[in-house]
Order: structure tokens, then C-alpha cells, then sequence
């Protein structure tokens, strides 16, 4: 598929069309709260970081938003437990305290529905490297979420990463994608998203009772949501594998 990748730096006559492109994310996903209170910021604080693809005709078919932060400030140095929302809470917290980042980390790639299943996935994820690289970064980090997981949702995260086939390349689809581009498994994020809302909410999100305590598995969900009936919430926390990206 030809596209073209720009940021919204350079094009933000497209943000608008970026934001309003079609996805496929879970709605429960998209209403993590340390995702809804910083994500939609990254293309208008931090807009080289915000790349998109179009096709000849000017239809957005993906983006890849991306975060630098100081992965070797004090207190820091290793990836975080928390993942993605933390990796998130660092890059603003830097922003706004003016501290030197020294490391870009992934925070999604999105492709529009239409365009899934010809290797665009794989092109963003190039694309985010290159633009580190040009930006000065020497490493780039992500929090992935690998996407058959869902498939097992009762298979420890920690056995789940560790798979391989028989050519030694991780047997989930996106961990592969990022290991044929050179990403390394470092750890896995337990906590890297939690995403905690009233029984109410949840049914809305998945169609499901929720009425009965214990675990749910959701559609979508790496791992079940806990359900607490009597005191009327759920909780998700979601594990990623955070993989380094050499430059």
C-alpha cells in the first residue's frame, strides 16, 4: 500500500483528520483515564511525535504517536511496571519541568480498518524509529500490546511473551512486527494500563451482565476484568512487553 508519512508538525492542517480517522480499539481501551487526560495532547504539545499516513487521495489510514521522556532521570533508569500510563505521566511531567529527555517511547500505532492487513502496522512502526533517530534519540522503547492475546486471556503475560516459533521470531503477530525491525524483549508491565469504572459503564462498553463477582472475559481484553457486583465496579489492568528499539 502506498502512503505517505508526515507529522502533524509539518501537515497540522490534517490534525483534525488524524483524530477523526476510523479504529478498532476496544472502547473500554480508550477510556483509561491517564489516556484520556494526556493522549489527545501529544499531537498539540509535542506534534513532531504525531506522524500519519495518507494514501493519494488524502484519506488517513494511520497513525503512530510516540513520547519522548527521561528514561535516566533520578528515580528512573528501568522501564516501568506501570507501562503505558506511566510512561505517559513522565513524558508531560518532563515537558513541563523542562527536563532533557533521552528516549522516545511508542504509545500506539492505529490503522484505520480498511487498511489493516497490508503491513502498514510495520511501516508506522519504521516510520516512529526513523523519526526518533532523526529527532537525535538513540533508542526508542514501547509498551506493547500484543494483539492475539486476547485469544488467552487466562495465559500468564510472562509465558504468553516468552513464545517463539520455530525461526526463533516471537509467535504473536505485533511482538514480531517489532522484532523484525529490530526490537528486543526487555520485561514485561504488569500494570501498564487500568482502566476502573462503575458496572454501569462497563455493560455500556461490552454488552455483557457484569452482574456476578469474580472474572469477566471481555472481548478485547488481554486478561478478564474483575467484577465486583456487590460494591458495584470493575476493574482492568491490562500487562504489555515493554520491547527496546536500538537506534
Amino acid at each position: 500500500m502506498d502512503v505517505k508519512v508526515s507529522s502533524v508538525a509539518e501537515r497540522p492542517d490534517r490534525l483534525r483528520a488524524v483524530f477523526e480517522m476510523a479504529d478498532t480499539w476496544p472502547e473500554f481501551v480508550t477510556n483509561d483515564p491517564v489516556g484520556t487526560a494526556h493522549y489527545g495532547r501529544i499531537a498539540a504539545e509535542l506534534p513532531q511525535h504525531a506522524l500519519f499516513a495518507e494514501d493519494e487521495h488524502g484519506e488517513i489510514l494511520a497513525h503512530a504517536f510516540s513520547v519522548p521522556f527521561a528514561l535516566d532521570a533520578e528515580g528512573r533508569g528501568a522501564l516501568p511496571a506501570r507501562g503505558w500510563d506511566q510512561v505517559l505521566l513522565w513524558a508531560f511531567a518532563d515537558l513541563r519541568r523542562g527536563i532533557r529527555p533521552d528516549t522516545v517511547s511508542a504509545i500506539a500505532v492505529t490503522i484505520a480498518p480498511r487498511a489493516q492487513g497490508h503491513g502498514l502496522s510495520a511501516v508506522m512502526l519504521s516510520a516512529m524509529r526513523d523519526n526518533a533517530r532523526a529527532h537525535g534519540f538513540r533508542e526508542v522503547v514501547a509498551p506493547v500490546r500484543p494483539s492475539a492475546k486476547h485469544l488467552e486471556p487466562h495465559t500468564p503475560m510472562t509465558e504468553y511473551a516468552c513464545r517463539v516459533r520455530p525461526d526463533g521470531l516471537p509467535e504473536d503477530p505485533w511482538l514480531r512486527v517489532h522484532a523484525r525491525v529490530g526490537g528486543t524483549i526487555d520485561s514485561v508491565a504488569p500494570a501498564s494500563m487500568t482502566v476502573g469504572a462503575a458496572l454501569e459503564e462497563w455493560r455500556r462498553w461490552t454488552g455483557l451482565p457484569f452482574d456476578t463477582t469474580g472474572d469477566v472475559e471481555v472481548p478485547g481484553a488481554l486478561v478478564p476484568v474483575r467484577c465486583e457486583a456487590e460494591r458495584g465496579y470493575g476493574v482492568y489492568v491490562e500487562p504489555n512487553v515493554w520491547m527496546r528499539h536500538a537506534l
